[in-house]
């Protein structure tokens, strides 16, 4: 299967809409994370997945922080993070991301990772511990885990809602009929199962849909309406960043924008 970047390089580039540009903005508080992130050997999604908004939200001390390495031991299409074999599980990861969240003077962390499915436990004791470790080094910070699936097996989620972290996240991205080739490593009832083995456990849930992947309008209603019944309780979304001849068969960045409007008001 191709990645979108593979399909979307095929595509001839054109010039960017004057709404799509913004000026660069830096200063000292990215600079003094640019560094922290280095120096404790951090991996943070804003850089690992290329995002565009880094230099702003860094300036503005706000940061997601990725655990369990660089490497992902699976794949989804509309991801930058390296898909490979995982370096040896770093236990001493939670107790530094704490002490950066401390240093960083956070009130609320956000906290994901790749998934490690080398790992016996698939990587549940590590955000679990993440989680304590902060809510211990800085009480009264909320914390947000976005979790990959862990085969829906419940002593992996057991593990990591235990630790009661304020908004427990599992992302379905997308619509069913696209699901398995966007995200070929989960499965779409399998992901709508975490959302509600966690909201089972009193847990604040949250989801995700990305928009322009070559979903239909009525599939995005239709996936609203899945999470809602699974107990999702917070839903974002975003469009994919590319033009509207690179989007993926089936929808367009406009669409995505007019679907966009539709969810805010569902």
């Amino acid at each position: 299967m191709l990645r979108l970047e593979a399909r979307n390089s095929q595509v001839p580039i054109e010039r960017k809409p004057p709404w799509i540009k913004t000026r660069l903005r830096t200063g000292p508080s990215y600079t003094e994370l640019k560094s922290l992130v280095r120096s404790e050997g951090l991996h943070t999604v804003c850089e690992e997945a290329g995002c565009p908004n880094i230099f702003e939200c860094w300036e503005d001390r706000e940061a997601t922080f990725l655990v369990g390495g660089d490497q992902c031991t699976r794949r989804c299409d509309f991801c930058q993070i390296d898909t490979g074999k995982p370096l040896p599980l770093d236990e001493g990861e939670p107790r530094r991301v704490a002490e950066s969240v401390a240093a960083m003077g956070l009130k609320y962390a956000t906290v994901t990772g790749v998934a490690r499915d080398d790992l016996a436990d698939g990587g549940a004791w590590l955000y679990a511990q993440v989680c304590r470790e902060i809510h211990a080094a800085i009480p009264g910070c909320g914390v947000e885990l976005l979790i990959p699936d862990f085969n829906a097996e419940p002593d992996r989620l057991a593990e990591v809602f235990s630790a009661r972290p304020e908004v427990l996240a599992h992302n379905i991205e997308t619509v069913p009929r696209i699901f398995r080739r966007i995200r070929p490593g989960f499965r779409y009832v399998r992901s709508l199962d975490v959302l509600r083995a966690a909201r089972d456990a009193g847990l604040v849930t949250k989801s995700n849909l990305i928009l322009g992947l070559g979903e239909e309008r009525h599939e995005v209603t239709e996936a609203m309406k899945d999470l809602r019944s699974a107990g999702c309780d917070l839903l974002t979304h975003h469009p994919v960043p590319a033009a509207d001849p690179a989007a993926p068969p089936g929808g367009t960045l406009g669409q995505a924008r007019r679907v966009r409007g539709t969810a805010r008001g569902g």
